[in-house]
C-alpha cells in the first residue's frame, strides 16, 4: 500500500470514494443494482416524483449519465418514467412497488456493508456531511438553481 500520509485530502476522498462505491456494487449485485440505481432509488422514494434532470442534480451527477442508469430500473420494473404534457423532453420520474422492495433489500445491505466503529462513527460523519455541503455549494451558486422540489403527481390532483 503507498504512504497514504502524502495523499491529499482530494486524493484521500476520491479513493476512499470508488473503494466504497465498489463494495457497494459487489454486494448489490445479488439484487441486480447498481449503487447508481440504489441511490436513484432512495431520492425517489423519499423526495417523490422528479423530472430526470433533478434527479441527476439531487444524486450529483450529469442529466446524461442518470439515463442509462434510469434505463436499467426502468427495464426491472423499479421505476416509471412519463413524458411532460407542456414539454414532451422532460420526463417525470417514479418509483414503483417493485423499486420500493427492491430499496428496501438494498437498505438491508447497506445496515451490513460498514462494521468497522471507526467508519460509523458520528465525528466521521459529520465530517464528510461538511465536506459534501462545502463541495456542493459552489454548484447551487453557478447553476443559479433554487432548491429542487418533488413534481406534482397528476393521478394524486383533484
Amino acid at each position: 500500500m503507498p504512504d497514504l500520509s502524502a495523499w491529499s485530502t482530494g486524493r484521500l476522498l476520491t479513493t476512499a470514494a470508488r473503494l466504497v462505491e465498489q463494495s457497494w456494487n459487489q454486494r448489490l449485485a445479488e439484487l441486480d443494482i447498481t449503487h447508481a440505481g440504489f441511490t436513484a432509488l432512495g431520492v425517489l422514494a423519499s423526495v417523490g416524483p422528479l423530472r430526470q434532470a433533478q434527479l441527476a442534480e439531487l444524486v450529483h451527477v450529469q442529466a446524461q449519465t442518470i439515463g442509462k442508469t434510469l434505463s436499467r430500473l426502468e427495464s426491472r420494473g423499479y421505476i416509471e418514467r412519463t413524458r411532460g404534457d407542456d414539454d414532451r423532453r422532460s420526463q417525470t420520474v417514479r418509483i414503483t412497488d417493485k423499486g420500493r422492495a427492491i430499496l428496501e433489500l438494498g437498505r438491508d445491505i447497506e445496515r451490513t456493508l460498514v462494521s468497522d466503529e471507526a467508519l460509523l462513527s458520528p465525528e466521521l460523519r459529520d465530517h464528510l456531511r461538511a465536506a459534501i455541503e462545502e463541495l456542493a455549494e459552489p454548484h447551487r451558486h453557478v447553476r443559479g438553481r433554487p432548491d429542487l422540489h418533488a413534481v406534482q403527481d397528476r393521478g394524486s390532483e383533484g
